[in-house]
């Protein structure tokens, strides 16, 4: 099986990043037509789609293959480099009334902010058949209170560990992926514990002797890891914020907080500058993973590193990712393009994204099939990542509770971690200041 080769959120061609983030920007103030650019004409259907980032309809030849087995059909995918710029174009075209593709991405952390402020702007999926087939949460995120569905589910983020074999053989650590998840079974405690065993045995080669190897590249990951695995993370289901008070958030703050202050991190943060640097250098040995990061490590680390790499299982389940796909209620085309949504989340052509480039199905059926399990990546030394990141998806909670400025405050405490790491900030500081930026910006 092809090894996954692409980054699934943070990385198109600098030529798709330009366009499509320039066609954003001139979409939101130009005609004054409420036209989503979609239509029928002459028996022929025009299907607009906003995306972002490499969410795999075009990538792996799914928009082609509709439009064969639908010749009356036209679909025209505009994409966003990144999901930012993608977002804020989206805000500003919904709040406009015009602009607006007949469908639309959503990214996870943003899925609470439509639910609750943009609901009306949106088509409704409840009365669309057969989607059963979905995990039990992952619909949840996309329904508002008074259910309505706001649009149908594509990947998730389920996690793992990524390792290097070759390190951690120099630190006297086991090397094969089964023991190694065996190593840190059911506790990110554990994951921590191996870390300082790994500080403490690791002789290195050349270069890369004792002290030029972290254990992890970043504490901000590992917090990410801890708080995604439950089920109420910054706000409870009244929608109030409680990140000051919920254990879960406090618990994996002081965990992350002793790996920073215990020196077993490169002192980064995932996707900032230093990290991808990081990753060719081979400046540190483990990276909690979601299973769209395969991608960028594989990218980043480069054709040298191949086979150094492998996939272990996580301690415990958590999701970290994923995105929907919206119809606008307003677009003339809105049955149809809630035609193309369905086919396009179905299982079987989440599976075949997930074979071709590594987005993991939100599709139950999806992650059962054969076709998902038999999934290996070559660079990460032909794991199985299919039954890896299927089996960490079952583990994920049956309910996972948004809220509308998750992506602000999840970025705002890796800002708080990166604190301690670099500057040396001590943790009930680093809390309090981190405490101060989230009211801030939150209200």
């Amino acid at each position: 099986m092809a090894p996954v080769q692409r980054s699934l959120r943070t990385r198109a061609s600098a030529v798709v990043a330009a366009v499509g983030a320039l066609a954003l920007v001139v979409g939101c103030g130009g005609s004054d037509s409420a036209s989503t650019g979609g239509g029928k004409k002459d028996g022929k259907v025009t299907i607009t789609m906003g995306l972002f980032g490499v969410m795999g309809f075009e990538e792996t030849g799914l928009i082609e293959q509709y439009e064969k087995e639908n010749p009356e059909v036209d679909i025209k995918a505009e994409i966003a480099g990144d999901e930012q710029t993608y977002y804020t174009a989206l805000q500003t075209r919904l709040a406009g009334g015009k602009g607006l593709k007949d469908i639309q991405g959503i990214e996870i952390l943003r899925a609470k902010e439509m639910t609750d402020t943009q609901a009306a702007k949106f088509a409704d999926f409840k009365d669309v058949k057969n989607t059963d087939h979905f995990l039990p949460w992952k619909q949840s995120q996309i329904t508002t209170g008074d259910g309505k569905v706001l649009g149908l589910g594509t990947d998730i983020g389920p996690m793992a560990v990524c390792y290097r074999k070759d390190y951690f053989e120099q630190a006297g650590l086991p090397t094969d992926r089964e023991k190694v998840a065996e190593l840190w079974a059911g506790d990110w405690k554990k994951y921590v514990e191996v870390g300082r065993t790994f500080k403490k045995d690791f002789k290195g080669k050349g270069d890369k002797g004792a002290g030029k190897v972290a254990y992890m590249d970043a504490s901000s990951g590992l917090f990410n890891a801890m708080v995604y695995g439950h089920e109420q993370q910054f706000y409870d289901e009244k929608g109030e914020l409680i990140y000051d008070r919920n254990p879960a958030v406090k618990q994996a703050w002081n965990l992350a907080a002793d790996a920073a202050e215990d020196g077993l991190t490169a002192k980064l943060r995932q996707f900032q500058p230093g990290w991808d640097p990081g990753l060719a250098n081979g400046t540190f040995a483990t990276a909690v993973c979601p299973a769209w990061m395969l991608g960028h490590i594989s990218e980043k680390a480069g054709e040298k590193n191949t086979g150094k790499w492998d996939v272990a299982k996580a301690p415990q389940g958590a999701n970290w990712g994923g995105s929907f796909l919206g119809v606008v209620e307003n677009s003339p085309v809105k049955e149809e393009a809630k035609k193309l949504v369905a086919w396009l989340t179905a299982p079987e052509q989440q599976a075949h994204i997930f074979e071709k480039q590594g987005s993991v199905p939100s599709s139950k059926t999806a992650l059962d099939s054969p076709e998902v399990k038999k999934v290996t990546s070559e660079y990460f030394s032909d794991a199985p990542i299919g039954r890896i990141f299927g089996d960490a998806a079952k583990e994920i909670p049956d309910k996972q509770v948004l809220g509308r400025k998750d992506g602000t405050i999840k970025d705002t405490f890796s800002q708080g971690l990166t604190l301690i790491e670099q500057q040396g900030t001590a943790r009930k500081k680093a809390w309090e200041t981190t405490a101060e930026r989230i009211d801030k910006a939150v209200g």
